[in-house]
């Protein structure tokens, strides 16, 4: 069992705010597992390594002997948190949540401890609470408050759609801690309004407010907005091992710095800032794609981005794709989706545009151009996305 000190040490890396430390220490000296609870809504079937900033966390407190609880979204995923957001969230149909949650367990037990962990969904208790419920909730804040958010504020100031189903997240969010009984609710620096609900209304039930712990937001691999699939730059758990390491060793040597505090499990002090940046990045991408697949797979993408980007060659394995040949020639585009290379026509026309799609490793700038249905072509998108077609 480690000391006070040393679990803080631990917990209290990376985070940005603590609310309040006094009322941690107090928890800890308890000598009891405390029950830490993080809220993810299943708005997207990936979580990235965004999501893991909190999860990694979430592993900390699990090895220290504290109770985890994984909280899956899938009641307040129907409304969207509204934190940091510009505009309203299009509402998501259950099936979409559905499809979501199911994806979700797999991904996070690639970080956590299957074993250590507890699933629970916030449908259990929210659902329960009905029309009567809900107006009691939001019977407890004003509109003056809601709009002392900044997202909320500027959005209204701007003259931008603010919907009054967005006020009750925060208030749904905030009873979450109190159907749990939370002592600790770790979450991004964007959600403070919302975890400080959680306290209030734990007040109000006669709990000990949670202590609330925040955690940086993680920039995507432009290095300008926190990472997000809806602004595409986003790493995706999910990623195979080629894209993942791939993707590390785009980003700039300025940001590496951060992505080791907050994704790698290293002790800071034993990495050599004294090595290539280019031999930094490459130790976190195997250190990744060690996590969420094996150390063969990590010496793999090495290998392969070694040979496409130094060596200029076709990596050694490239997914086939067979396809029945006819005698009708098929546009690139068409063909590019149908290789998974790309989600539609317009993206495909905007990347040959970008010379952003080779074929047999020659650049493409036709947008127009179609292809005979014989033999086989080797498509690759980006620098990183290849497949093998073959008509037969």
């Amino acid at each position: 069992m480690k000391s006070l000190n040393e679990q803080l040490e631990i917990i209290k890396r990376g985070v940005v705010e603590i609310i309040t430390e006094e009322e941690l220490i107090s928890k800890l000296k308890e000598d009891r597992p405390l029950k830490i609870k993080a809220g993810f809504d299943p708005t997207a079937p990936d979580l990235h390594l965004g999501h893991t900033v909190l999860l990694n966390k979430l592993r900390q407190f699990q090895e220290l002997g504290h109770e985890v609880i994984f909280l899956i979204g899938d009641f307040t995923a129907r409304i969207g948190d509204p934190s940091g957001r510009l505009s309203t969230r299009p509402p998501l149909s259950s099936g979409d949540i559905a499809d979501n949650v199911k994806t979700y367990q797999d991904q996070v037990f690639k970080i956590l401890d299957s074993k250590k962990t507890i699933i629970r969904y916030n449908s259990e208790w929210l659902e329960k609470l009905g029309a009567d419920g809900i107006i009691k909730l939001a019977g407890h804040y004003t509109i003056a408050r809601m709009l002392e958010r900044d997202d909320f504020s500027q959005r209204f100031k701007d003259h931008e759609p603010l919907s009054i189903h967005e006020f009750l997240y925060p208030l749904l969010q905030g009873w979450d801690s109190v159907a749990l009984k939370a002592d600790v609710e770790l979450g991004g620096t964007d959600q403070k309004f919302n975890l400080l609900m959680g306290r209030q209304f734990q007040k109000e039930e006669g709990q000990k407010p949670q202590v609330i712990m925040m955690l940086p937001l993680l920039e995507g691999t432009d290095g300008v907005r926190k990472m997000s699939k809806s602004y595409g730059n986003a790493i995706a758990i999910q990623d195979s091992p080629q894209e993942i390491f791939g993707k590390i060793m785009s980003i700039s040597d300025e940001l590496m710095g951060r992505y080791y505090e907050l994704l790698s499990f290293r002790d800071p002090l034993t990495i050599d800032r004294t090595l290539h940046p280019k031999k930094i990045k490459a130790d976190l991408g195997k250190e990744l794609v060690a996590r969420f697949y094996s150390e063969a797979e990590a010496l793999q993408a090495e290998r392969q981005f070694d040979e496409v980007f130094k060596a200029h060659h076709l990596p050694e394995t490239i997914e086939e794709l067979k396809i029945k040949k006819s005698k009708e020639s098929v546009p690139l585009v068409d063909l590019l989706i149908q290789a998974g290379l790309t989600q539609s026509k317009g993206e495909g026309r905007r990347l040959i545009e970008q010379g952003g799609v080779r074929i047999n490793q020659q650049k493409v700038a036709d947008t127009t151009l179609t292809l005979a249905q014989e033999g086989e072509y080797i498509l690759q998108v980006g620098k990183r996305k290849f497949k093998r077609v073959l008509f037969h």
